[in-house]
């Protein structure tokens, strides 16, 4: 198979070949995955169509190697966490393959990388070693043609100076910040500027009180006097993104598809615009997993679009844009 083809898929007909594709050469070639679908005693030869696959639950990214077993890393993103915690490690065999994702997604979005500012305020994220966020705004920044592109960790000063020079040289910018970060900024500065585009990436755990993402999202639109927050669905298990323009209803690329299942029956799909528990296919993960059974609420509505309502465990938050609702 032409794996490439993964990032020009055009209609549900190419992209159920490519899953089944893609389901069949993991089975042959990633161990964990193979191990677990035969645990459920599923007959291969049934499975002609993606709602038929199995999901590989995401905690076992926390304890094995899921890659496909000829191949060795290039490079290891790993999840957030607290000191004792044991973190999920995504072994990532072609960091081209997550380039050409995340490439292609962003400019589907939100245009071409050359022509936007790119900002970071990220220092969690900085912090520690192993984020795929991290490797994708480096990339990003690179990209960008524009001189005001950086990272600011704590120079809040400096943040909003730069953010009042882009405003006035009318340059479309977009600030990704995570949650506590922003929360900070916006207690000493405020800033008319509708154009920006604000990506907020989640993260309070230990810094802030919780809040529900419409009281956090109405604090930072009324502070920059924007009409909407953006937000992106990733995480260290994927090499792709979802990505929403406001009110926590996100879309997807071509290549990924979000589907809902049963959160007490974990192998039967939930119907549309039914809560449950959120299932992820990502193709561009053909040298890991591309079926995740992840430990997010959420639910799909009729236009493919989706959206995230928290955890439906006590399992730790980490990733992007995962707020407790």
């Amino acid at each position: 198979m032409n794996w490439d083809r993964v990032f020009t898929i055009q209609n549900q007909t190419e992209f159920n070949k490519i899953c089944l594709d893609t389901f069949h050469f993991q089975m042959e070639h990633v161990s964990i995955y193979k191990k677990y679908v035969q645990y459920l005693n599923i007959k291969i030869n049934t499975i002609d169509h993606y709602t038929k696959i199995p999901f590989l639950p995401i905690e076992l990214f926390k304890t094995q190697e899921i890659i496909a077993h000829d191949l060795q890393p290039e490079i290891i993103f790993t999840s957030s966490g607290t000191t004792g915690m044991t973190t999920s490690k995504h072994l990532v065999a072609e960091k081209k393959v997550y380039e050409q994702s995340f490439r292609t997604a962003f400019e589907q979005f939100y245009g071409k990388m050359e022509n936007i500012a790119i900002l970071a305020l990220l220092p969690s994220y900085l912090e520690r070693t192993g984020s795929s966020l991290i490797y994708m705004i480096n990339d990003l920044m690179e990209h960008s043609q524009q001189p005001e592109s950086n990272y600011f960790l704590y120079n809040h000063e400096e943040l909003y100076q730069t953010l009042l020079q882009l405003k006035t040289k009318g340059t479309k910018t977009l600030l990704f910040g995570v949650t506590f970060a922003l929360l900070d900024f916006i207690e000493k500065y405020e800033l008319s500027f509708p154009e920006l585009i604000i990506m907020e990436t989640g993260g309070m755990k230990g810094k802030r009180k919780e809040m529900v993402r419409e009281e956090i999202h109405d604090l930072l639109c009324k502070s920059f006097q924007v009409s909407g927050i953006h937000s992106e669905y990733g995480m260290t298990e994927l090499l792709s993104q979802g990505y929403s323009y406001g009110n926590g209803i996100f879309k997807h690329p071509n290549w990924m598809k979000i589907l809902i299942r049963e959160t007490n029956d974990p192998l039967t799909l939930a119907t549309n615009k039914k809560t449950g528990a959120i299932n992820v296919i990502d193709l561009a993960n053909r040298y890991s997993c591309s079926f995740i059974a992840t430990q997010d609420l959420g639910k799909i509505y009729d236009d493919g679009s989706f959206e995230v309502l928290g955890r439906f465990d006590q399992s730790d938050i980490r990733g992007c844009n995962l707020l407790v609702q």
